[in-house]
């Protein structure tokens, strides 16, 4: 049963080639930026404060199979300039996909309108010119654009060898949901009337399937994904197609388990989840309306002393990477959580203002979160456990923030003497996310990467498992 959960990689053989994104947009780069500063000269002109912008421009194509014929093909070109001027403390914004100079003048004085009818903001305006990254462009290519040159006949190619390698595993994989691969490339420029000017071009290519085992009333589904800026990097269509299988053949003969209070393991797609309440949490929005449960937190243990978070927004090829946030603010390296304690909150210009504070340059979201693997994998944690549920499906949206409640739907696998010995359906896990936070006893180094958050499977002591 272990096997459908062990994460190796094997790479996708049809490689990218090497191309100018120059040569992928509508409109060059430069172009970008020369409208980027048009923007500002005539806010400036009208009379605008003080004014920001971002300019871009993308493309993307998806293709879904099912049972060996096409679905879907999608296919989206992109462009769009959103502008925010400001009157003294007072923000307007307004935005459109017309890059005509006459569309440019329009859009500004809509939003300069908008400003003159909005009550001022004390916490409004651009960031301190001293946090911006204002020599961004000057810094080594974090290496986040990777074009896949893919024909719709190719790709239709892939979703096939994917789905076929799943309905392969076994006759008991008799259905799909399809298989899916999808490309998205874009460039963009952020700039402000403070001198900040940047911008590069980024890419996100995208391959999963989801696959259905069982009939009658005994069928289970599951599936399997992975994402990044590289394709190189997805893996084999083969292998995601057989995980996708794997995981659904493995739920089959779920059943309920009796309420009983036991340690829980979240598998490492999930764990994510997990962090993402965190960073909720003791982001700025929810700090400073005080719709938090970790408000007034900082410098104080949340986690167990067994957790170091980090953030690292400049790691190469990383899908979370940045030189600046949305805000156009410096990122930085920096330590989140060591030994449990918070020594950062996530904070905007706007939201820093309104607790009295300095930016982290966390406008938009965290910048690759890494929490720091265990020496542990999957099966080790299993063990470490010994009796307890293995969590690998969460159903339902059952957090509240202000408390830190937590209650989900969950499916998994129960786990005896540190093995898998059946699946598990219809049961639901509770507890408290503050309680839970310090309850994580170890970190799995089974590390997923899928988005800006990177954790391995995580160990909660104790959680109630609601079943029959």
């Amino acid at each position: 049963m272990i096997a459908a959960f062990d994460f190796g990689h094997r790479p996708m053989s049809r490689s990218a080639a090497t191309v100018s994104s120059e040569s992928r947009f509508s409109h060059r780069f430069d172009t970008l930026q020369q409208l980027a500063r048009d923007v500002l000269a005539h806010a400036r002109k009208s009379g605008a404060s003080a004014c920001e912008v971002d300019v871009s421009d993308g493309f993307g194509q998806s293709v879904t199979v099912r049972r060996g014929d096409v679905e879907t093909i999608e296919y989206n070109r992109d462009k769009a300039i959103a502008v925010a001027v400001y009157l003294g403390q007072r923000k307007g914004q307004a935005s459109t996909s017309d890059f005509s100079p006459a569309a440019l003048r329009e859009t500004v004085d809509a939003a300069l309108n908008i400003a003159r009818f909005t009550a001022a903001d004390p916490c409004a305006g651009l960031p301190d010119a001293s946090l911006l990254a204002i020599d961004s462009q000057e810094l080594p290519d974090l290496d986040l654009y990777h074009p896949w040159l893919l024909s719709v006949e190719a790709a239709v190619d892939l979703a096939k060898r994917c789905e076929t390698a799943a309905f392969a595993v076994s006759p008991q994989v008799g259905n799909s949901e399809g298989a899916t691969v999808s490309t998205q490339e874009g460039h963009f420029v952020s700039a402000n009337s403070l001198g900040f000017i940047g911008g590069y071009p980024t890419s996100r290519h995208y391959l999963s399937c989801s696959m259905i085992a069982g009939e009658s009333e005994n069928m289970q589904r599951d599936d399997w994904y992975a994402i990044a800026r590289d394709p190189q990097m997805i893996g084999s269509p083969e292998l995601i197609g057989e995980r996708a299988a794997k995981r659904a053949l493995s739920r089959l003969g779920a059943r309920k388990i009796k309420t009983c209070k036991v340690p829980v393991v979240f598998e490492a797609p999930l764990a994510s989840s997990l962090i993402g309440h965190f960073v909720h949490a003791v982001s700025g929005g929810s700090l400073y309306r005080k719709t938090s449960f970790l408000v007034d937190s900082l410098g104080k243990r949340v986690f167990s002393k067994k957790l170091r978070i980090s953030e690292r927004p400049h790691l190469p090829g990383a899908l979370a990477s940045g030189y600046f946030d949305s805000d156009g603010v410096a990122t930085h390296d920096r330590e989140v959580v060591v030994g449990g304690r918070l020594q950062g909150y996530f904070l905007s210009a706007y939201t820093a203002r309104k607790l009295g504070m300095q930016s982290t340059g966390n406008a938009g979201g965290c910048h690759n979160l890494i929490v720091h693997p265990g020496k542990r994998d999957l099966p080790g944690l299993l063990r470490k456990m010994g009796r307890g549920l293995l969590v690998t499906e969460l159903l339902g949206q059952g957090v509240n923030y202000v408390t830190g409640d937590y209650s989900r739907g969950a499916a998994g696998f129960w786990v005896e003497d540190g093995e898998i010995v059946h699946p598990v359906e219809e049961i639901t896990i509770a507890g408290n996310l503050r309680e839970m936070f310090r309850d994580i006893s170890a970190v799995g180094n089974d590390v997923l990467v899928r988005g800006a958050k990177q954790v391995g499977s995580l160990l909660v002591e104790q959680m109630k498992v609601a079943g029959e």
